[in-house]
């Protein structure tokens, strides 16, 4: 028996019949707080010491910071793999405080990562006290059994999903409920694909259409992303068309899921096709279309290994890539992804450069550039009061506070001596005076 935690598939947007229950759980950032306690039980030579640090973290710490740090050591990509067996003790701990509010979506989460540790029978005596928490309560069992399925799978838990999922199967035996049928078979779906057997997760999609249960775009968008991911790309392609033929409209999540498949398995030229087909439908690029895609361009990344050395204009990348590496990006560049992550006032000219891999950095400060100037030559663009460009403090990077998108766009600005400057006040952005930065755009670059 066991526990679930978020699957990382790509979530329907919130117009979705499956948004609803299938909503990725945010992991929040982890606090300074958090940072410090996780040294100090690093630093813990004796377990004696690190209970009593377990202990007063608890008792000492806000419900956000105590919450997220636990998140952290049960997450897939926990910073601290050594410290791995301290979550369970933490969850415990912070049970015991007068602000903790017991949920059967945490303790899907606790059982599953014991399963993954290896640590079976606290993983069924927690399983056991959840299941006789909730009760007779059909709508409740199935969310903790789902949930314990998309964690075992994120885990990649064999023996975890395996169980979970026939504790579900279970349970939709013996209910009339279309909700709880529904459900399960969305989350058997999802899981199998995330597990990589998409092969499985067709033959769960079958199952629906001979019991009566309606398939939805959720499910089928689940098997685009588990043959994708695997490399099985007629079957992703297949199953496309059945989307399209079942009426499901094809958007920007599900369309970055196909990119990042064809990428990661170097078909440039169906990228390309790709990217052609959104334009045909309307659908909008972004910012994570520019990741998958540029990540996928094996030139851009090569040129990226010495920022000193990249080319400073859209032109000069241009003429130097291949022609399908090349039709990528102008195909990229002819979307509305600019302005997207663009405002422009009289007051301040803003260019976000958050969520974006350093590849997506370097294409977009080289359009902006480009875009601005032709603006302003144009009369399109009032000259700002003040120009920002916001890169952050690299909070998210692999070591924090060293953020490669502020590096490279340093670097492209000193090397076209751009007039843009760290910010005293905010060392993750970059300021200019408007008109200083108007003047070097037309007639310096």
């Amino acid at each position: 028996m066991f526990a679930g935690g978020g699957l990382h598939l790509a979530a329907p947007p919130p117009t979705s019949p499956g948004f609803r229950h299938y909503r990725q759980s945010v992991r929040c950032a982890l606090t300074k707080q958090g940072q410090r306690f996780l040294s100090s039980l690093a630093a813990a030579e004796e377990p004696s010491t690190a209970a009593s640090l377990l202990r007063k973290f608890a008792a000492s710490s806000s419900k956000h910071v105590a919450l997220t740090t636990l998140s952290h050591l049960l997450s897939v990509s926990d910073s601290h793999p050594r410290l791995s067996s301290l979550a369970f003790p933490l969850y415990t701990a912070i049970e015991q405080e007068s602000w903790f509010s017991w949920n059967a979506k945490l303790a899907a989460d606790v059982i599953a990562f014991l399963y993954k540790e290896g640590r079976f029978k606290e993983a069924e005596d927690l399983f056991a006290e959840t299941v006789l928490k909730l009760g007779f309560k059909e709508r409740d069992l199935c969310a903790f059994y789902c949930n314990l399925m998309d964690s075992n799978a994120k885990h990649k838990s064999e023996r975890g999903f395996v169980d979970s999922c026939g504790e579900l199967r279970r349970l939709m035996a013996r209910s009339g409920a279309v909700y709880t049928k529904q459900r399960g078979y969305s989350a058997m779906a999802a899981g199998f694909c995330e597990m990589g057997y998409p092969e499985k997760a067709e033959n769960v999609v079958e199952e629906m259409v001979e019991n009566g249960v309606r398939v939805m775009a959720f499910e089928l968008r689940s098997l685009v992303n588990g043959y994708g991911r695997k490399g099985l790309l007629e079957d992703m392609k297949r199953s496309i068309v059945r989307m399209e033929k079942e009426g499901f409209e094809m958007d920007t999540v599900c369309c970055n899921m196909v990119l990042s498949s064809f990428g990661a398995h170097g078909e440039i030229q169906e990228m390309v096709s790709w990217l052609k087909k959104m334009r045909g439908l309307g659908i909008e690029l972004s910012v994570r279309t520019y990741n998958s895609v540029l990540n996928s361009c094996p030139s851009i990344i090569f040129l990226l290994k010495d920022m000193k050395s990249v080319p400073l204009s859209i032109d000069e990348l241009v003429d130097g890539l291949e022609a399908e590496e090349a039709g990528l990006v102008l195909e990229l560049l002819s979307s509305t992804v600019l302005d997207q992550v663009m405002e422009c006032s009289q007051s301040e000219l803003k260019l976000d450069l958050h969520g974006m891999h350093l590849s997506t950095t370097y294409l977009v400060l080289l359009q902006w550039f480009r875009e601005l100037k032709l603006r302003f030559v144009a009369g399109d663009c009032a000259t700002p009061a003040e120009v920002l460009v916001v890169c952050g403090r690299g909070k998210h990077s692999s070591a924090r506070g060293e953020s490669p998108v502020r590096d490279l766009a340093k670097e492209i600005i000193v090397r076209t001596k751009c007039p843009l400057r760290i910010d005293r006040k905010n060392v993750g952005c970059f300021i200019a005076k408007g008109k200083t930065f108007k003047d070097w755009l037309l007639h310096i670059l």
